[in-house]
């Protein structure tokens, strides 16, 4: 994971669900790039086609709500999203997005001063969101120090095999 993390901006409002995130018709499909194809369709379909690798996703407020299905989680990540900031998430999705390492940060008043296409750079560590664009500065919700290590190993797989290849566990 990165310190900094930064990219354009792309928005949705309030209580986008795991389904518009990854359309439960395609669950069948399990190569990244098939799944990449279908990231954020539910809520617009011109989304995929128009979306750059390296992207921010600024949501309103329930972000994730629906079904604990990962694959929501997955697909963000499989299409290049780096980074996930809401006002606030959905309990299951949100853990599911750490488990997997794609960084998520819980920001009041983001969806009131990001603007689609702004470019934003986030200091993860501390929770400070830079939008360049406007010259705005938020602060949002630090992440714990146990999940910043989940994201730093890349997910919690990653940290698990880590820690038992070091003979911690």
């Amino acid at each position: 994971m990165e310190s900094r993390i930064a990219g354009t901006a792309y928005l949705f409002g309030n209580n986008i669900d795991t389904d518009q995130i990854y359309p439960g018709r395609y669950l069948e499909l399990t190569e990244s790039e098939d799944i990449a194809a279908h990231v954020m369709e539910g809520a617009d379909d011109s989304f995929p086609t128009r979306f750059k690798r390296g992207g921010i996703i600024v949501g309103g407020t329930n972000f994730g709500c629906g079904s604990s299905r990962e694959q929501a989680a997955i697909t963000l990540q499989s299409a290049g999203v780096k980074l996930v900031i809401a006002e606030s998430f959905a309990r299951i999705f949100y853990r599911n997005c750490i488990n997997l390492g794609l960084p998520l940060l819980i920001c009041p008043g983001i969806s009131k001063v990001v603007k689609e296409g702004d470019e934003v750079e986030v200091a993860l560590e501390v929770g400070k969101v830079v939008d360049r664009t406007s010259s705005t500065v938020l602060i949002g919700q630090e992440l714990p120090p146990y999940m910043l290590d989940l994201l730093k190993a890349g997910g919690i797989k990653p940290l698990l095999k880590a820690r038992v290849a070091a003979g911690e566990i």
